[in-house]
């Protein structure tokens, strides 16, 4: 069997990343030569060419895309294992984060956590990520880093952290019938006009399945993919749609748009942020790990515990009086009665 040189692995993550030459050897501080005679020694120990000429760039071949992930996480295990636990020094720190996260969460918080990485760290990247790989194997094999929001499709190893809180309200135009203050009525909001937000358009939810228990259902007009483009919907429609308290209410006032309590008691919707036990001990992650706590914290609340038993169902809302009939033309007082 021959020698194993573990330094192939870096160079092999390092082409696979860049998908260049001479990207790789910048990344790894030598030069073209040197890396593309390494790429040679690939290629011998693989029997697979791994990049191949297209056009003026180089191509993955489907056996380098196949290894791409398992490289990428031997490594980054690797590297954890030889980097010592001291506290970090962001000011020190040269390196790129990559975050998994929501559109409501990143309107919330995405410009103060940027602002705090540049005041401590100025040298960090970071880069955001939609949910398209919720449920995958993503932060397992390196790809992200961290994932704040509703983390409720996680490897069984992955550690949690809950971070903060918060209920669903209802959001509409500012004049909007049910956008006064007050709750509407069960059968006010069942028989709005409702948009809702999936990035897979999937059917229904909690509300309307909370509402199917009181004999009621909503009618869902449209669905859209983000909740930035719900908002400017709900802006210039009559549609009704739905949004976390303390994390929408932010970019609905910013837009004139205008929230309401919800007639349906729903649980809490529990924001935490998640990460693979590897970077337990990484200095830079905890340090990323303590500025999102703290971020979140700050503009949203920390977490409330949840409550022991199910909630007590809300009381019925209260009948509102009929009009008072017009009075007589000319504000005259109403004749006396019979």
């Amino acid at each position: 069997m021959p020698d194993l040189d573990l330094n192939l692995l870096v160079a092999l993550d390092a082409l696979l990343e860049e998908g260049s030459v001479t990207g790789a050897a910048e990344r790894l501080h030598t030069s073209a030569p040197a890396m593309s005679r390494t790429l040679g020694r690939l290629r011998r120990v693989l029997g697979d060419p791994l990049l191949v000429r297209a056009g003026r760039g180089l191509v993955p071949t489907p056996r380098a895309v196949e290894l791409r992930s398992e490289v990428r996480a031997l490594v980054s295990r690797g590297q954890a294992l030889l980097i010592p636990p001291a506290a970090a020094e962001p000011a020190e720190l040269s390196r790129r984060f990559t975050l998994q996260t929501g559109d409501v969460l990143l309107t919330t918080i995405g410009a103060a956590l940027l602002a705090a990485v540049r005041a401590q760290a100025p040298a960090v990247t970071l880069r955001f990520l939609g949910d398209d790989l919720e449920g995958t194997s993503a932060m397992r094999d390196g790809v992200i880093d961290l994932e704040v929001g509703v983390t409720d499709q996680l490897d069984p190893e992955t550690r949690t952290e809950p971070l903060t809180t918060t209920r669903l309200v209802g959001i509409a135009r500012t004049g909007h019938p049910l956008a006064h203050g007050a709750p509407p009525t069960l059968e006010e909001f069942a028989a709005a006009d409702h948009l809702t937000v999936s990035r897979h358009g999937r059917g229904p939810g909690q509300v309307d399945q909370r509402l199917a228990q009181l004999g009621l259902a909503r009618r869902i007009v449209a669905s859209v993919p983000s909740y930035p483009a719900a908002l400017f919907l709900l802006r210039d429609t009559e549609l009704v749609g739905l949004a976390p308290a303390r994390l929408g209410a932010p970019a609905a006032e910013a837009l004139g748009l205008a929230t309401f309590p919800l007639p349906v008691d729903l649980p809490e919707v529990v924001l935490s942020m998640a990460w693979h036990p590897r970077n337990d001990q990484d200095a830079g992650h905890r340090w990323l790990r303590d500025l999102v706590r703290g971020v979140v914290a700050t503009h949203t609340g920390p977490a409330r515990p949840a409550p022991a038993g199910p909630r007590p169902p809300p009381p019925p809302p209260a009948p509102r009086p009929p009009p008072a009939p017009p009075g007589p033309p000319g504000g005259a007082p109403p004749p006396p009665g019979p």
